[in-house]
């Protein structure tokens, strides 16, 4: 067993506590939710908007470009949040501006389309595009990176749990959200959007504010491990592997599976029921994997679980017996919780203290990394 997460164990804030802050950390998830259902919003009316605007092809360059802003904005995002933690006493001004200026991106959107905009807007479409992408990517980092304030060291796999719940339930609703979205329309979609974004953020701004005396971020986050340097490569590594995984589960497994066997087992749900099972009972799983991962330790968690995660992705979709798929989706589905809830705590366990949100950044720079060189690869 390796000692990454229980030799930190013993960290305490200044005031002694040893539990996770509720408040804080459900806040958290809700603006999480809330990002997710963005994105989906996002996927859902990108292509028929470019269409009404009579910008089809501008989709590869807009391909492009997000790929570009979800690799490369996060860190940039981490270094102005590491920036304001030394200068401001905490993170909060960058998320606070991230999240003012998505909602702003989507209530621009959404009185535009009211409006009947003319050819004039026309030529504006595209930029709010990169500006949304960018909106969206410069506050989720140093969001997310706030679990280490909430959290102590030995609970943070619960912590992630949470996060897998919220994040792997909203995608597991996908095809229901996309369904309320097409009856509600872009206009009214990018509007609620804009106010979801806009209520998480307050209420996580409310809530992370209570933890801070004296404008400063609480001492738990420095305890330990402020002589520590980060290590990069090895975090960028982390998200990589976790990209890997889930670009694969995203974009090619619940297809494989349906095209190969539907013929011969017709009550086999669509592709995208397939990755709603998984999804689903993988959130269902986190909280019993998260007390795996305080058992084995962190270290030993995502190594176990990446391997066993990357060879059952690569033996499914190579797989042509239907009852060893079976098997094989069972094995993915526990080792695919256990990497959710490890990945993020071993990578902030690498971060240094001074450069803890840069260090998320880069983590999710390398998970956003495989699925936008697929996206460019298929187009």
């Amino acid at each position: 067993m390796d000692t990454t997460l229980s030799g930190s164990a013993t960290e305490k804030s200044s005031e002694g506590s040893i539990d996770i802050q509720w408040p804080q950390l459900l806040s958290l998830a809700a603006l999480y939710s809330s990002i997710i259902i963005g994105w989906i919003a996002y996927y859902n009316y990108q292509p028929i908007l470019l269409k009404a605007y009579r910008f089809e092809n501008l989709s590869f360059f807009l391909l492009v470009a997000q790929g570009i802003i979800l690799v490369v904005t996060p860190p940039i995002a981490g270094m102005f949040g590491d920036k304001y933690r030394f200068t401001k006493g905490h993170r909060i001004p960058i998320i606070t501006a991230g999240i003012s200026f998505v909602a702003m991106i989507f209530m621009a959107v959404a009185f535009a389309l009211i409006s009947n905009p003319n050819d004039t807007f026309r030529w504006i479409f595209p930029f709010l595009i990169i500006f949304w992408l960018f909106g969206m990517s410069i506050f989720t980092s140093p969001a997310l990176s706030t679990v280490e304030l909430f959290t102590p060291i030995d609970k943070m796999p619960r912590a992630m749990a949470v996060l897998t719940i919220a994040s792997n339930f909203v995608y597991a609703l996908e095809p229901v959200i996309v369904d309320i979205i097409n009856t509600l329309g872009a206009p009214a979609t990018f509007m609620l959007g804009g106010l979801l974004v806009s209520l998480s953020g307050y209420a996580l701004k409310k809530n992370s504010l209570k933890l801070f005396k004296g404008n400063s971020e609480p001492a738990r986050t420095s305890a330990k491990g402020s002589e520590k340097e980060s290590r990069y490569e090895m975090i960028i590594m982390l998200g990589i592997v976790v990209g890997v995984v889930t670009t694969i589960l995203f974009n090619l497994l619940p297809g494989h599976i349906y095209d190969h066997f539907s013929n011969s087992h017709s009550f086999l749900p669509e592709g995208k029921w397939i990755l709603v099972l998984i999804l689903a009972t993988s959130g269902l799983i986190a909280i019993p994997m998260s007390n795996v991962v305080s058992s084995l330790g962190l270290s030993t968690s995502f190594t176990f679980s990446a391997v066993v995660s990357l060879a059952s992705l690569v033996l499914l979709l190579f797989s042509g017996s239907f009852i060893l798929s079976l098997i094989l989706v069972g094995v993915f589905i526990v080792s695919f919780a256990l990497l959710s809830v490890s990945a993020l705590p071993l990578a902030l366990n690498h971060s240094g203290f001074h450069k803890k949100v840069l260090c998320v950044g880069l983590f999710f720079s390398g998970v956003e990394l495989p699925n936008g060189i697929l996206e460019i690869f298929i187009s």
